[in-house]
């Protein structure tokens, strides 16, 4: 027996206890439909029977007000503003990984960002990681990959950097870094 687990199987789920595994599945963690679905798949019979079952238990907790996409995009855009100040790319593809439709993603985003300054979340961000100004080449490029990973503009960026006076050289590495890699991979970002 490998790494001490038994050769024993799980049972498969009815629809009334893959009704309790989903309730307390949400109890222990915020999520989307589609991630509930992918959980409860595992806990199910494959084929029709397991997916009707699936579906019912999502009707039910839908009906109960336990499973709704719309809210959880809301409360999850408003968090990773509040709370991780990331910018709205990021949030819109963490949300679309999610299984998120796209309406919905739009419609929190633009809700929760539309308003805001980007610079100004940008800002909070390297603040809230405690990135300082960069001293070299190299940690201007950190500082952008941080920025760009974190959902910010390369627009935004650059006039951050440009604000805290990094030398022209450095920018036009970085630039002439991001055409190169783009040009390999084939993106126009």
């Amino acid at each position: 027996m490998p790494f001490g687990r038994s050769a024993k199987k799980k049972p498969l789920l009815d629809e009334a206890a893959l009704y309790d595994y989903a309730v307390k599945a949400l109890g222990r963690h915020m999520r989307t439909e589609t991630e509930l679905r992918r959980l409860m798949a595992a806990k199910v019979a494959p084929g029709a029977p397991g997916q009707a079952a699936i579906a019912a238990v999502v009707k039910r907790l839908k009906e109960h007000g336990y499973l709704n996409d719309v809210s959880y995009a809301e409360t999850y855009t408003r968090l990773r503003q509040e709370n991780d100040k990331l910018g709205a790319r990021r949030v819109r593809n963490d949300l679309r990984q999610k299984g998120i439709k796209a309406d919905v993603i739009e419609g929190a985003v633009e809700a929760r960002y539309g308003e805001a300054s980007e610079e100004a979340l940008a800002r909070q961000h390297l603040e809230r990681k405690r990135i300082r100004k960069p001293a070299n080449e190299k940690e201007t490029a950190r500082v952008v990959r941080r920025l760009v990973t974190a959902g910010f503009s390369t627009g935004v960026i650059y006039k951050i950097l440009r604000q805290w006076d990094v030398p022209e050289e450095s920018l036009a590495a970085l630039e002439n870094l991001e055409v190169g890699d783009a040009e390999e991979t084939g993106s126009t970002e």
